[in-house]
């Protein structure tokens, strides 16, 4: 199985009818999220989520921290636990920290985040593996991976499928997620790089998925994400885990539209405005135009707070004034 995967530049799946339903629907969802302003969500509901992806992706591989702790240490507070696990914790607080400064599509990138991910933990960290692994499963060999001098190309030809082939991102983020469980390049942390590197994928596209707590629903339903890698394993490609990744990544976006009576703070208002904007000239007309829930007095208390706290400049003045970001 192995060698025939090895034989195929552009790593294999079936394009099923699910799961042109499941990418149809999920465009449908981001284009309702895009007009409700929750593209880059609230805040508070940003940080609530992130402290679930980092304890919900660290418990699928065994961690025991609790999120009360893990949310005390991302507000570094002392916690005692085993120190690995915290460890653990910390290495994936400053991973997430560091995502904007990661490129998806870079081998270079995909190593660095690995290195920061598991430093303290193995030794290897960061490194390719360059000796054979088995994944065991109770008192049975799960999975045999690539011998380690496949590992290179394999990851090679799969960057190269992200950088140039036309499948759509949500669809090559899937099949990078698995690749990476199916290749395991890193003689440990191989899931959590996979389903950090999903989002990273994602998030270049819509922002929206850099705070979506995916890795909660994935904790959820654990047992067939498991039994989904499993079935393509068998399979000798990707469709079944394609299908269900899809399926958790609707299901968080439905649960982000599900939240009721989201405020947006005139900081989340601004943040937001940023990415409508960009770096062109503005007015407070089409600023006020972009949040028509908010009334002409609370725009202008916005840009006014945004020109104090350095994060626009102001030109021109009364109905001439024009504002940008820096």
């Amino acid at each position: 199985m192995i060698l025939s995967r090895i034989e195929e530049m552009k790593p294999p799946y079936k394009l099923t009818v699910k799961i042109l339903k499941l990418v149809a629907l999920i465009s449908e969802k981001i284009g309702e999220i895009n007009s409700a302003h929750l593209h880059k969500p609230p805040t508070e509901l940003r940080k609530k989520n992130r402290i679930k992806t980092i304890h919900s992706s660290l418990e699928i591989e065994g961690n025991t921290l609790t999120i009360e702790q893990v949310t005390s240490i991302i507000e570094k507070k002392r916690v005692l636990g085993p120190k690995k696990e915290i460890q653990e914790v910390k290495n994936a607080i400053a991973v997430y920290d560091y995502l904007d400064k990661l490129n998806p599509f870079e081998f270079e990138s995909f190593c660095e985040a690995h290195g920061k991910l598991m430093n303290g933990l193995v030794e290897s960290a960061g490194k390719i593996r360059n000796k054979s692994v088995g994944i065991v499963k109770g008192t049975e060999i799960a999975h045999i991976a690539p011998r380690g001098e496949m590992i290179k190309p394999l990851l090679s030809d799969l960057f190269d499928y992200l950088k140039n082939d036309d499948d759509l991102i949500l669809i090559k983020s899937c099949v990078f997620h698995y690749e990476v469980e199916f290749i395991h390049p890193f003689i440990d942390g191989n899931g959590r790089m996979g389903r950090l590197w999903q989002t990273l994928i994602l998030k270049e596209s819509y922002p929206v998925f850099e705070f979506l707590p995916i890795e909660t629903l994935i904790k959820k339903r654990q047992g067939e994400y498991y039994e989904s890698l499993g079935q393509s394993d068998n399979a000798g490609e990707s469709t079944a885990f394609i299908e269900f990744m899809l399926e958790i990544i609707l299901e968080s976006l439905e649960e982000l539209l599900n939240i009721q009576n989201v405020n947006l703070t005139n900081i989340d208002r601004i943040n937001l405005f940023k990415s409508v904007v960009k770096g062109d000239y503005f007015t407070r007309k089409e600023y006020l135009k972009n949040f028509r829930e908010i009334s002409s007095a609370t725009a202008s208390r916005d840009l006014s707070y945004a020109v104090e706290n350095g994060v626009i400049d102001k030109f021109g003045d009364k109905n001439k004034t024009r504002y940008r970001y820096k």
